[in-house]
């Protein structure tokens, strides 16, 4: 089934796993990505998702060797060449105040909303993530496509 045209947003959890062999569910992330590029759909993330990125791949509960500036810098190339990114503008700020408007959220979970409220404005519905039940409240803006794990 070829899906061109369509959009999905890549969560930092899968990114992730994805570009990391030594995490859990690699093959699953990366086969996800995958999978989603021969279908034709174009992946997302955002500065967001760069940023929480890089705080895991250089935090030693992430990684018994954080990665070094060097290979971080080029990983950051690398991906920014692979996904579209979405910046965060001030139609993000807005969105993200509505959806906190109609969503209760807070502490961490605003960060889920900001991923959400960068999706609706860059005009993608549809979210790969391990993190379902902390953005289940807004499947009524987005669908989510969960990483299927193999038990």
């Amino acid at each position: 089934m070829t899906t061109t045209g369509a959009r999905a947003f890549v969560d930092t959890n899968i990114l992730l796993r994805a570009f990391h062999n030594q995490m859990e569910h690699h093959t699953e992330a990366k086969a996800l990505i995958e999978k989603m590029w021969d279908d034709g759909v174009e992946l997302w993330i955002s500065r967001q998702v760069i940023r929480e990125y890089l705080v895991q791949v250089t935090h030693p509960r992430t990684f018994i060797q954080p990665l070094s500036l060097e290979q971080v810098m080029l990983q950051i190339q690398s991906i920014q060449s692979l996904f579209h990114v979405a910046d965060e503008t001030q139609d993000v700020t807005t969105q993200l105040l509505t959806l906190l408007r109609n969503y209760p959220t807070q502490g961490k979970q605003v960060h889920d909303a900001n991923l959400v409220a960068t999706m609706l404005v860059n005009h993608i519905d549809t979210l790969l993530t391990i993190n379902v039940d902390d953005l289940k409240r807004f499947q009524p803006e987005i669908k989510l496509i969960p990483l299927k794990v193999k038990t």
